[in-house]
Parts: C-alpha cells; sequence; structure tokens
C-alpha cells in the first residue's frame, strides 16, 4: 500500500468501441434533451450554495444584524448549523423513499419542503422562526449518474456540487444588491429568491427520466431498456452499448443481490469490500468542510475583521468575486476527472491547500502583529488560491466519486451516510468556528495546517483510481477483480449472442 491505492484503468475497452464516434452532446437531440434533464438535477446543488453565500453576506447587513439582535458565538453558529441539524432528521427516510418510491418522486419531495421552508425563513419575525425555517431546508447526484451517457457521466456527476457556486454567485450578489435597502426586505429578498431552483424542480421533475437501474431493481427492465434506448441510442434498443449496458445494470444488480449478498444497511458495515468504501466516502465527508474551508465559507466576514477589513460593502464585493472565481475552477477541474484521474485531482488539491493555507495564516500572524497593508491584501490572495486548489477536487468529485463506488444496491444508503458525515463535520465547523474565531483568533488556522497534511496522507494510501470505468465496474472494483470480470464479462457475452462487436457501425445514425 506505500503506493498507494492505484486500479488500472484498463477496462474502458470493454465498451469504448461501442460508442459511435458521431453523437455527442452538440449534434444529437436525445442526448441534449437528456443533458436538459440533468441540468435541471444539478440546479438542486446551486440551492445548497446559495444558502452557504446567503448566511455569509446577511451577517454583513446591518439591516440582518439588528433585526435579530446581533448574534454572535453559539446563537450565531446554531443560526448557520440548524440547516445541518434539520437534514440529520430527515436522512434515515431518504434511502427508502430513493430506494422505494424511485429518484423522481424523492427529488419532487424534497424540493416541495424546500419551497416551504423557504417561505417560512423569508417571513420570520424574530430569530427563533429564522431558526426554526432552516431546520426544514436540507436529494439528486444519484440520479445524475445513473441516467447520464457514459462518456458523459463522470463530467456531469461532478458539475453537480461544481454548481454549489452557481447559487453562491447569485446569493453574494443578491445581498450585495440589496445591502442599500433600509428595511428588513434587504434580507426578506435574499431569503425569498432561494426557493427558485426548488420552484423549478416541483414543476418539471416529472417529465425527466427514471434511473434505469432504479427500474431494473424493480423489474420493470423494458422500461429501463427503452430508456437507455431512447436518450443513448435515439430509440434503438437493440444497439450494441445500450446492450452493454443494459446487461451489465441487471448483472450487478443480480451480484450484489445474490453472490455478494450486498444489500441493507447490515452490509455496508460486514462485507470487506463495503468497509473500504465507507472509509473513503466518510473521510471524504469530513475533509470537504474540515480543510479550512468552512472559515470562509460561512464566517467571511469574520475573517476580514481578523485582518482589518470592516466595511460591509468590501467584505460583500469581495465575497461576490470569489464565488466567480470557485466556480471557474470547479468547471475546469469537473471537465479534467475523465483525463487526469481521480488521484491526481485529490493529491494536487491537497498539496495545493496546504501551501496557501499555511501561507494564509503566517500573512494573518503578520498582519495581527504589525498591521500591515500588504500583509492583509497577501491574505484575500491566498484565500482565492487556497479555494482554487480546494476546487480541483473537493468540489467536483467528493459527490460524483461517492456514488461512482457504490453498487446500486447500496447507493442510496451509503450516499445518506455521505451525507449525514457532511452535516455533522458541518455542524460542528458551524457551531465551533465562531467560538474559536472570537477566542483564539488566527492561532486556530494553525490547527487547519495540521489537519490538511493528515488528510493528504490519507488520501494517498486510500483513495482508488477509477477513470474510463462504467459505473457498474467502478463499484465492483472493491469487491475484488472476480467481481469486474463478472460483471463486465456478463455483460460481453449477453451482447456477443445477438451482435457482432462492432455493428454498431451498421446501425442508421440520427441527429
Amino acid at each position: 500500500m506505500a503506493g498507494g491505492a492505484v486500479a488500472s484503468s484498463g477496462n474502458d475497452a470493454a465498451y469504448s468501441h461501442l460508442l459511435d464516434p458521431r453523437r455527442k452532446w452538440y449534434n444529437n437531440r436525445r442526448i441534449m434533451a437528456l443533458n436538459a434533464w440533468i441540468l435541471l438535477l444539478l440546479i438542486t446543488s446551486s440551492t445548497n450554495g446559495y444558502d452557504g453565500s446567503m448566511m455569509n453576506g446577511l451577517q454583513s447587513l446591518p439591516q440582518w444584524e439588528n433585526y435579530f439582535k446581533n448574534p454572535v458565538g453559539g446563537k450565531l453558529g446554531l443560526l448557520n448549523a440548524i440547516q445541518n441539524i434539520g437534514s440529520l432528521a430527515g436522512y434515515p427516510f431518504s434511502p427508502y423513499l430513493s430506494d422505494g418510491l424511485g429518484r423522481r418522486p424523492t427529488i419532487f419531495i424534497g424540493a416541495l419542503i424546500m419551497c416551504i421552508a423557504t417561505a417560512i425563513q423569508t417571513a420570520s419575525q424574530n430569530v427563533g422562526m429564522f431558526i426554526g425555517a432552516r431546520f426544514l431546508i436540507g436529494f439528486a447526484p444519484m440520479l445524475v449518474t445513473e441516467v447520464s451517457y457514459p462518456t458523459y457521466r463522470a463530467p456531469l456527476t461532478s458539475t453537480y456540487n461544481s454548481l454549489w457556486y452557481s447559487g453562491a454567485i447569485i446569493a453574494a450578489w443578491t445581498t450585495f444588491g440589496t445591502f442599500k435597502i433600509e428595511s428588513t426586505w434587504s434580507w426578506r429578498i435574499p431569503s425569498a429568491i432561494q426557493a427558485l431552483p426548488s420552484v423549478i424542480q416541483v414543476c418539471l421533475i416529472w417529465f425527466a427520466p427514471e434511473s434505469p437501474r432504479w427500474l431494473v431493481s424493480k423489474g420493470r427492465d423494458a422500461q429501463a431498456l427503452q430508456t437507455l434506448a431512447y436518450y443513448h441510442a435515439d430509440g434503438n434498443d437493440q444497439d450494441p452499448l445500450v446492450q452493454y449496458e443494459f446487461n451489465e445494470i441487471k448483472a450487478a444488480i443480480d451480484f450484489d443481490r445474490t453472490v455478494a449478498a450486498n444489500v441493507g444497511w447490515k452490509s455496508l458495515f460486514t462485507t470487506r469490500g463495503n468497509l473500504k468504501r465507507l472509509r473513503i466516502i466518510v473521510a471524504l465527508a469530513f475533509f470537504s468542510q474540515w480543510s479550512g474551508n468552512g472559515l470562509v465559507s460561512y464566517y467571511l466576514n469574520k475573517v476580514f475583521d481578523v485582518i482589518g477589513i470592516t466595511d460591509p460593502t468590501i467584505q460583500l464585493l469581495i465575497n461576490g468575486i470569489l464565488q466567480i472565481w470557485n466556480l471557474f475552477w470547479a468547471l475546469a477541474a469537473s471537465s479534467m476527472v475523465d483525463k487526469m484521474g481521480r488521484r491526481v485531482l485529490f493529491l494536487s488539491s491537497c498539496i495545493g491547500m496546504i501551501v496557501f493555507f499555511t501561507l494564509q495564516t503566517a500573512l494573518t500572524a503578520h498582519f495581527v502583529k504589525s498591521g500591515s497593508e500588504a500583509a492583509a491584501h497577501s491574505v484575500i490572495a491566498m484565500i482565492f488560491l487556497f479555494y482554487a486548489s480546494y476546487d480541483l477536487a473537493f468540489t467536483p468529485l467528493i459527490v460524483s466519486y461517492t456514488v461512482e463506488i457504490l453498487p446500486f444496491a447500496i447507493r442510496a444508503k451509503g450516499f445518506t451516510i455521505f451525507n449525514f458525515a457532511i452535516s455533522l463535520s458541518l455542524i460542528f465547523n458551524q457551531y465551533v468556528n465562531p467560538v474559536a474565531l472570537d477566542h483564539i483568533g488566527w492561532k486556530y488556522y494553525i490547527v487547519y495546517c495540521c489537519w490538511l497534511c493528515f488528510e493528504l496522507g490519507y488520501i494517498y494510501f486510500f483513495i482508488v483510481e477509477t477513470k474510463n470505468r462504467t459505473l457498474e465496474e467502478t463499484a465492483a472494483l472493491f469487491d475484488g477483480e472476480d467481481a469486474v470480470q463478472h460483471i463486465a464479462g456478463h455483460a460481453i457475452e449477453e451482447r456477443d449472442e445477438k451482435f457482432d462487436s462492432n455493428s454498431f457501425h451498421e446501425q442508421p445514425y440520427k441527429a
């Protein structure tokens, strides 16, 4: 293990020759339609990003601070953490909804709850009501990864979490725009706009395709094949790629049920492969929030107060520019996940964060001791460079990597554990960070410098490379090479009973 957990990606030959080179996202109407539905799912992340940036912005609004009587310390931490406390209440039910009712109904229910919660938050008359509303705010990347065209699955699923920043950008500039409103509408307007993505999802989600993997798991094979054929092969259910995907999905689900006994909560903790998955996804959940980013994500104004930037207008302006910067780097990294690989991005991200967060800590200490304006400006530069490093992996990959290494039978349950771990880490972060910053100031940064070094070592030894594999082959990596061969081999055998391996070239192509 000294060299890290690396897996060969040579198995992409199992399906790559079945891809029609003429079928691209920009010239095929069915793939364009599929990607449009995926965009509807991706905006779920925008809602979460909007919330984090909005709370940052509201803390710089005197109108919000005065209305809620200047919350500080524990009360301020509770205002930020309460959404994740609310999420904990919903997590036990989410896998049963997702696996029982389907991916689409679960998204509908989550979006509807979000609309109701936002309405209550906007109408808040006191801090208790505001906290109560955020308790309700708090499901979509699984459906993205399960319906995507094979060559676009990894970039699109990675884009899911990257679009967190699109919501953050809207929130940052909305609070900047309402800053001059003297009444409570300066914070009620940003609160109301938060519901917009969820309103769109409530109206349109029933028109989006259901997961073919969920359909197969429910014995609705014909509908699953029809969905794959419609979006992946212009309606041709005899297309070799569609047949390969369909048979591989059936083989994987059958393997999990009969060979690996990989179903139910108990299997997450009793099989060797699932324990390997858990140690990765739980670690990534905590790393994604405990890398120092939580200080800026929710308490940017306090960080700026430490370095003497106290003007609310300047704070809001920097926050808005930072979100645009983050979105650029996150989307750029999303486009590189299959070219560079997951391990390279994760390791590069950790090294960059260690360098720039350490420099940020040193420069902040220098400013506190000397009052140097140059040091304060340098801290801002380090924040931007730190986030560029963070966005190389921890924005695009934490969700996409989690859902791709989990087999279908436990994907919803494993993803629930991932979200549960994120909420726990956020609750700690959001409640402890303001208290620690109030008491020890910049010295609190040293804790994160040490933690980042631990992250680098953990990722070096445990992250498995998964590029250029199908979803089923990726999940099977953790169950041993026999599982990979069983699933891929079964799909090939089933396909070859009907087709010559090159027969897709003879199929008519439709734009």
